[in-house]
């Protein structure tokens, strides 16, 4: 175990972190490194030649029990001292030595819920799906655990220590006893929870939809429990059945507000929520008002051919044209569009800045944004629609957004890619030597590099074991590290 002197240092650098992926910020404490889930990763050291010259760390042995879904966080504490985290569907917390994947502690929390016991689904147990998130003030990992035991099925909140895996006091909370208590009905059966958890004004968020197949009286829930009071909740629940917020990537927290998207909706003769970006304030009531929500004119439709926008959570995207900044948004649909929204006002339904047909296949990872110019650069994995060349396998296209008086989004670049990653960005100061990262998981499951400016590929690695869709890597100072079923992959460069 690591000594009371580099916990100390640990969360300390915990204590510094705040919010927006800085330059001096080192710890990844939530999914895509920061909670706006831009995925922009600052790391001085990894330039267009460096990122050449990447390589495997044979030496590094991290097992992980189980499979793995959820992206794997990392605590900088100073000078060669370093500790990675992950949960896993067998409902297990696990820390490592950063440095050589030593396990410094393991947390078992309750058995994870097998498929038989479920209406449908497709994880085979289900335990630990969602991205956990690390807290300074608590010094605590918060994530949703799904189990069985024999008063049936359950989804709990838990928090534990960070120094030693320990349950937190008035940890776990029951989530469907919790609602109970505030007069709402919440049904672990039918609920699935995968987005990532995010942090805001002291209480932890996280969302659930349905399960693979989307059976039963399920809805779209954002919950917010309270550090403090563990056992105090506020909830949005979608109007209509279904509405899932289900995307990987959760929410988009940005200053006071949290922004999220929603799955199709079932038999809803008006619009009931679904389909839809929205914006709630932490206590998350939701609003009427058009500036508060968006939802694409043709709603009904996508709701008919389950092409909802829900499986992509949106980003925020400045852009700064002279004399013209703009705060705007990009969403993603399952029809593979993507939705240009100012998030100041989003606009209502159909009130969109600008959309384009950006994909001809469905869109549903994590996108990543980084700046270029005045403009900004979103990619996503996908096949590009408005591409020179057909994309191999399921692709990776960028998006090139820009401001001025009547912002516009248009095809920047696409490259080859098999496989179904959420892809990151690299910078070396935040703005120099762009480099998006990705996995091709389930298709060559390889780890790919393309220079951000044209799409132009400098490294692919040998093919990697286990990786989940969806999957996502993180950067560090000094490596990045790949989370799969039953390992931790460490890339040196």
């Amino acid at each position: 175990m690591r000594t009371d002197f580099a916990l100390s240092a640990m969360f300390l650098a915990i204590a510094l972190y705040s919010g927006p992926p800085a330059a001096q910020v080192q710890s990844v404490l939530t999914y895509h490194g920061d909670g706006s889930r831009t995925g922009k990763y600052v790391v001085p050291a990894l330039n267009l030649e460096a990122a050449r010259t990447v390589h495997l760390d044979r030496g590094f042995d991290a097992r992980v029990d189980g499979s793995l879904y959820a992206q794997p966080l990392y605590l900088e504490a100073g000078l060669n001292s370093a500790t990675l985290l992950t949960a896993s569907e067998n409902n297990v917390v696990q820390a490592f030595d950063a440095q050589t994947g030593k396990q410094l502690w393991r947390r078992a929390i309750g058995r994870p819920i097998p498929r038989a016991s479920l209406p449908c689904g497709n994880i085979n147990p289900l335990g630990i799906s969602g991205t956990p998130v690390l807290d300074a003030s608590t010094r605590a990992i918060y994530f949703d655990a799904a189990l069985e035991d024999a008063d049936g099925l359950h989804h709990k909140v838990f928090a534990l220590s960070l120094k030693d895996g320990s349950i937190l006091a008035g940890w776990p909370v029951d989530v469907a006893a919790a609602l109970s208590k505030i007069g709402m009905t919440f049904d672990p059966r039918t609920q699935n929870q995968r987005t990532a958890l995010s942090i805001l004004d002291g209480r932890v968020y996280l969302g659930f939809g349905g399960h693979f197949g989307d059976c039963g009286d399920y809805h779209g829930w954002v919950l917010g429990f309270s550090l403090p009071k563990p056992g105090e909740v506020v909830a949005f629940e979608s109007r209509a059945r279904g509405g899932a917020v289900w995307a990987p990537g959760g929410m988009s927290v940005l200053g006071n507000s949290i922004f999220f998207a929603t799955g199709n909706t079932f038999g809803a003769r008006s619009w009931s929520g679904g389909e839809g970006v929205l914006r709630v304030p932490p206590d998350l009531r939701s609003s009427d008002s058009k500036r508060d929500f968006f939802a694409p004119s043709d709603w009904r439709a996508l709701d008919a051919h389950d092409l909802d926008i829900g499986g992509s959570n949106p980003v925020p995207v400045d852009v700064s044209a002279p004399g013209n900044s703009r705060a705007l948004m990009v969403a993603f649909g399952k029809d593979g569009k993507a939705y240009l929204l100012n998030r100041d006002n989003l606009g209502g339904i159909g009130g969109q800045l600008d959309v384009l047909t950006a994909s001809s296949g469905m869109i549903r990872t994590a996108p990543a944004v980084y700046p270029f110019g005045d403009d900004a650069m979103v990619a996503f994995q996908g096949v590009g629609e408005h591409c020179p060349r057909s994309a191999r396998g399921n692709g990776l296209t960028a998006l090139k957004v820009t401001g001025g008086p009547k912002p516009a989004i248009s095809t920047a670049w696409c490259a080859d890619l098999d496989g179904r990653g959420s892809p990151i960005v690299t910078t070396t100061d935040g703005h120099s030597d762009p480099i998006v990262w990705v996995l091709g998981a389930e298709g060559d499951n390889r780890l790919h590099a393309f220079r951000g400016a044209t799409g132009e590929q400098i490294y692919e690695s040998e093919p990697l074991a286990g990786l989940r869709h969806f999957q996502t890597l993180i950067a560090t100072p000094h490596r990045l590290y790949v989370g799969a079923d039953g390992r931790i992959y460490a890339f040196d460069f």
